[in-house]
């Protein structure tokens, strides 16, 4: 396919952003520097993460209900399965609708020993995403997003076997899938076919992950499942000791991937931006997205103070 030479405007495409709630004092900083150096773009939402078994519930909740009361985003709380009775899940998505948040990102979630280990059930919590889907729709009416998976979730028997999971999420309420990151975009174009095929039509928004550090976001595609073609890794050769090319690189391949995408009528894209917010910064950019008259300098002159 001929590649289209454009810029993609704000109004052609939609973007969202991930960020993790910090561990520290200094995390944190880098966490709010980051979520205002992205908010003027405008954002159709930001979601914040739970860590593994939920390690980082009330780090997330405080993280997400400053977003509702100190800036004008729509922010996404993960939720998840593990080690919660239903019970306590659901006071927790009681007390995030008492404060305002309106989108969940329901998850089953990793075992609290990591990605990796074998998985089981809570005693008396919810056993799966699809049920908690369900339970959240039973609280309130929020709107929630779930996870899907180009190339399979790793403990899926089979391929029929995990899109009847993620069928099962969608009937049981969920609004929007969002995918595992890719980085063959024929991956997504040929796992959205498969999706539609089971009779799935929620949207599913592809996951794009920024390589700020290649060995770092090898090792994660390693223990979830995602595959990194050969051509990706000759991109990176020998720029172990060199972040700044490496970002150049990453920013290049990652507004590649968005291109190829919309020119295949793709319009709305997850960024996990692992709170690095200026390579972010910079594909919006390159794809043509901007931030309100003045808000982009003015916020990129108070970082940068």
């Amino acid at each position: 396919m001929e590649r289209k030479s454009r810029l993609l405007g704000a109004g052609e495409i939609e973007v969202s952003f991930e960020f993790f709630p910090p561990k520290t004092e200094a995390m944190e900083a880098t966490l709010w520097k980051s979520i205002r150096r992205l908010e003027p773009m405008h954002p159709e939402f930001v979601s914040v993460t739970y860590g593994a078994g939920g390690s980082t519930r009330e780090r997330t909740h405080n993280t997400v209900a400053r977003i509702v009361t100190e800036t004008a985003l729509r922010p996404a709380a993960h939720l998840t399965c593990v080690d919660a009775t239903k019970e306590e899940v659901n006071d927790v998505a009681k007390a995030y609708w008492e404060a305002g948040v309106r989108h969940i990102v329901a998850l089953r979630g990793d075992p609290a020993a990591g990605v990796g280990e074998c998985y089981a059930p809570t005693p008396g919590g919810y056993s799966n995403a699809a049920e908690l889907t369900k339970g959240l729709k039973d609280i309130a009416p929020f709107e929630i997003s779930v996870a899907g998976y180009p190339e399979m979730h790793p403990e899926s028997r089979s391929l029929d076997a995990d899109l009847d999971n993620l069928k099962a999420k969608i009937d049981n309420g969920a609004d929007r899938i969002i995918t595992q990151f890719v980085f063959d975009q024929d991956l997504y174009l040929r796992y959205l076919e498969r999706v539609r095929a089971a009779g799935i039509w929620a949207p599913v928004t592809p996951g794009i992950i920024p390589i700020h550090n290649f060995p770092q976001i090898a090792n994660f595609a390693g223990r979830t499942g995602a595959s990194i073609p050969a051509w990706l890794q000759r991109r990176f050769e020998g720029l172990e000791n060199d972040p700044g090319t490496t970002h150049l690189v990453a920013a290049a391949m990652a507004t590649e991937q968005v291109m190829h995408l919309a020119d295949n009528g793709v319009k709305q894209f997850h960024f996990y931006t692992l709170n690095r917010a200026d390579l972010v910064y910079a594909i919006c950019h390159m794809l043509g997205i901007r931030p309100s008259q003045g808000n982009g300098a003015s916020q990129a002159s108070a970082d940068a103070a």
